[in-house]
């Protein structure tokens, strides 16, 4: 039975490759004009794995999706971190002085801002999604108009790249998770964590937890606080760990249950970047 994926995005988009580098190309594909309707999708099961995008090396963190994993108990299986290049594409047997208007995403323009300044004929036009836009030319047979978007969009739609990696900052990389509603089973291979807990106002307490991992041989690859909506001034931490024994994360687990006031665990998978 194939897998059903609910992406952000459209067919082409890079959570779509995320999907097909971790499950392969025989996969259902499920797509979302939002991460909200991608939840919606886990939580009503007309889908069985969501990829989302986490953070961003220029952009940062996307709090909404950390918000939106935890409000709804949601937990992270796998990880993958995607360079992320930008492609201009159009329908074929046309030169870039052949095009008129360039759509896509708002995003995505904007880290291409300084390759359309040697092109002032062309349009910049904000549109809802960068593979979609690829997806509309194709089907529309519309020529003048071009997209930026991923490789895989070019694949999949038939479309020529007229230009190759047009990002102004050629280092961007995406870090995407793989989420279900299901807890997964104990599987002692995995060697990253991502946790979540809150503590008291007294001083010192985050700084004894980051004491407790520390000593406890964890790896801290990522911090990130977000506030506790009910509790003005009140945060909820989330952390990235990664770690070589399981028995030291176990340890660190027990420890963290009785020094916060609440504590989760978000996900434990495999490293992404090894």
């Amino acid at each position: 039975m194939k897998k059903t994926i609910a992406i952000q995005g459209a067919k082409g988009s890079n959570h779509h490759k995320v999907a097909r580098d971790f499950y392969g190309n025989d996969i259902q594909l499920k797509e979302c004009m939002s991460f909200d309707i991608l939840v919606d999708s886990l939580l009503d099961k007309t889908a069985n794995l969501g990829v989302m995008a986490l953070e961003n090396t220029i952009a940062g963190s996307i709090i909404p999706n950390y918000a939106l994993i935890d409000n709804n108990n949601l937990h992270i299986i796998g990880e993958e971190y995607l360079n992320i290049h930008h492609h201009l594409m159009c329908l074929k047997n046309q030169t870039i002085e052949d095009i008129k208007e360039v759509w896509s995403h708002p995003m995505a323009l904007l880290q291409c801002k300084e390759f359309f300044k040697n092109y002032p004929h062309i349009k910049l036009v904000e549109d809802v999604d960068t593979a979609e836009v690829a997806k509309r030319i194709s089907k529309e047979n519309l020529k003048g108009i071009a997209a930026i978007a991923p490789k895989i969009a070019a694949e999949i739609f038939d479309l020529a790249i007229v230009e190759d990696g047009i990002q102004t900052i050629k280092d961007n990389s995406t870090r995407f998770v793989i989420v279900q509603t299901e807890e997964p089973a104990i599987n002692e291979e995995v060697n990253k964590a991502s946790l979540k807990f809150q503590l008291n106002h007294k001083r010192g307490s985050l700084a004894a937890i980051l004491n407790v991992l520390s000593d406890c041989k964890m790896n801290l690859t990522k911090i990130q606080s977000l506030p506790v909506i009910e509790t003005p001034w009140k945060y909820s931490f989330f952390v990235d760990v990664t770690f070589d024994a399981y028995k030291e994360y176990e340890k660190v687990k027990a420890i963290i249950e009785i020094m916060a006031e609440e504590f989760k665990i978000l996900g434990t998978y495999k490293n992404g970047r090894l």
